[in-house]
């Protein structure tokens, strides 16, 4: 009986560091998995960081020239504003575009554009057949 003792203690020695074994190797592949897990998130946050900045960068390009185009139509609409304020300009553009005149001044108008139409009357002949 002494002998069987001794051999059930040394099968159960040998069967503790197999199931160690299995054990780490669970763990190891478990810790595998997860850092896979990891490593893709990682690699799909870093492509859309990418796609973000590529996309925010068009945006910004686009929005600079759009302000660079308002600061450029402000300031001639700043310098129409200056030209318009004086009496000379305004006068000139109450000649020109509105035609107007000044006191003792007489305007006459040539409106060279005007095509020249000839009125065609079409003459229609009216056939009276009679019958015989």
């Amino acid at each position: 009986m002494a002998e069987d003792n001794s051999n059930n203690t040394q099968q159960e020695e040998v069967q503790t560091p197999v199931k160690q074994k299995n054990k780490t190797g669970f763990y190891y592949s478990f810790l595998t998995l997860v850092l896979l897990f990891c490593l893709i998130q990682i690699g799909f946050g870093a492509i859309l960081n990418i796609s973000k900045t590529i996309s925010y960068r068009a945006k910004i390009s686009t929005l600079t020239k759009i302000r660079d185009s308002a600061e450029n139509q402000n300031q001639e609409l700043k310098q129409d504003i200056k030209l318009f304020s004086s009496t000379q300009s305004l006068e000139g553009i109450a000649r020109n575009n509105l035609k107007m005149a000044g006191e003792d001044e007489v305007l006459v108008l040539i409106n060279n554009n005007q095509p020249q139409t000839t009125k065609h009357k079409k003459h229609k002949k009216h056939n009276n057949n009679k019958k015989k």
